[in-house]
């Protein structure tokens, strides 16, 4: 529990300095964004890096999104992923969350994210044939 506090003030911290950025049109918006999802990308290496080092292989793409799904959606978030609470801004890093830890477990895929009623959103991930 507490280490769940420091990771959503810093997640707070990098969305309000990107936005204020692009604000003050030091950076425009599009590239903030892109930012953000980087970053989200970066972390979703490193922490599925850190989640899977004991772990068997998966056998195909189906039991790592069920891993991604259960596992590493509960790590990062605390909650089921069918209960997911969030705000949109916030969906570029998670985007990239998601298609870092697929990527880093060979999967090359597309993260997008839509939201219909807040405060649900949906994650839509296009796993690429290589």
């Amino acid at each position: 529990m507490a280490d769940e506090a420091p990771f959503q003030f810093l997640h707070n911290e990098v969305i309000q300095y990107l936005f204020k950025s692009a604000e003050n049109r030091e950076t425009e918006n599009g590239r903030n964004v892109t930012k953000l999802e980087n970053m989200g990308f970066r972390v979703g290496q490193g922490l599925i890096e850190r989640m899977t080092k004991d772990t068997v292989r998966f056998k195909d793409e189906l039991d790592i999104m069920k891993f991604i799904c259960k596992d590493f959606w509960t790590c990062v978030f605390k909650k089921q992923i069918d209960n997911l609470r969030t705000n949109h801004q916030y969906l570029a890093f998670t985007c990239g969350l998601v298609r870092g830890a697929l990527s880093n477990l060979g999967v090359k895929s597309i993260v997008t994210s839509e939201v219909s009623i807040m405060p649900a959103c949906k994650f839509q991930v296009m796993i690429q044939k290589m």
